[in-house]
């Protein structure tokens, strides 16, 4: 039994000590996820394909005093050598680790299923999608996210030990689109996120044998390089509310903020009798369009 001072949401939401990886951890989601941890405690690794990114992410939002964020790597999440290359090289510099966020992914190819009449729906779909373009959708958001999570299961495995049972876990970035019957024009993303979905659950079940979690947050419509199309010097990305509000479909009228995604990571990493979960951020866009 707790006493009341034991729930303060300091102690509740602290991660201090905690060693993290996020991968895609240079902007958007996977930055604000960074920052969140590093905030409250946490050393922080964030890694990607691009160098540079990733140093000036570091450099601009480390907090003061408490957690680092630090660059590793680059690390090209689609490739297996670079994943053993980001093992080793956490290996050499940590005991364990207590969380992975797998928030790199890709957007893909888009044609718009706007079309009245069969043959010009074809002639769209076909002309603007391809198979090389799904496989790479595919391969970043989906296949990327088990071949990333199995190649630090034994530094998971030993931040579980550590930090006591099912205390370590990861945390898949999906998408509220994984969950949605609308294909917004992104027949591939879409359905790529919906097999992230599903992984999580299979992760979930297999790798609790391990004493390891893996949960998902699927957002909505959150300011990133996928959605704003660019970053500032700082790697933040911004989404104007009036781009938000011509969708039609978003009751809170806006992105999501840095802060609602910060909770919701929070909650995760601490919460350890969560395991399986697919946890919606999405201002209420499911609501609205069919879904679940």
């Amino acid at each position: 039994m707790a006493n009341t001072s034991d729930l303060r949401a300091e102690k509740l939401f602290s991660v201090k000590d905690y060693v993290c990886v996020v991968t895609g951890g240079g902007s958007g989601i996977g930055l604000m996820s960074a920052q969140a941890l590093a905030a409250n405690g946490a050393k922080v690794y964030i890694t990607g394909r691009r160098k540079e990114v990733l140093e000036r992410a570091a450099k601009s939002h480390n907090p003061n005093g408490g957690g680092q964020i630090i660059p590793l790597g680059p690390c090209d999440v689609t490739k297996k050598d670079d994943l053993e290359r980001m093992f080793e090289e956490l290996s050499s510099k940590e005991k364990h680790v207590n969380l992975l966020i797998a928030a790199a992914g890709i957007s893909g190819e888009k044609a718009e299923p706007d079309e009245e009449k069969a043959t010009d729906l074809k002639e769209k779909l076909w002309n603007n999608e391809t198979f090389e373009g799904w496989s790479e959708t595919y391969n970043t958001d989906v296949t990327a996210v088990y071949f990333t999570t199995v190649a630090l299961l034994p530094l998971l495995q030993a931040g579980t030990e550590s930090h006591g049972h099912l205390s370590a876990s990861v945390i898949v970035i999906s998408s509220m689109s994984g969950i949605m019957r609308h294909a917004q024009g992104h027949f591939s993303y879409n359905a790529a996120k919906g097999g992230t979905v599903h992984l999580t659950k299979l992760m979930s079940a297999e790798f609790q044998k391990i004493r390891v979690r893996v949960n998902s947050i699927a957002p909505g419509y959150f300011p990133s390089e996928m959605t704003a199309k660019e970053s500032d010097k700082d790697q933040k990305s911004e989404l104007p509310d009036g781009k938000i509000q011509e969708k039609g479909h978003v009751p809170q009228g806006r992105a999501g903020h840095d802060e609602e995604m910060a909770q919701a990571v929070l909650f995760l990493a601490k919460n350890t009798y969560v395991n399986g979960e697919i946890i919606a951020v999405d201002g209420g866009v499911l609501n609205m369009v069919a879904g679940r």
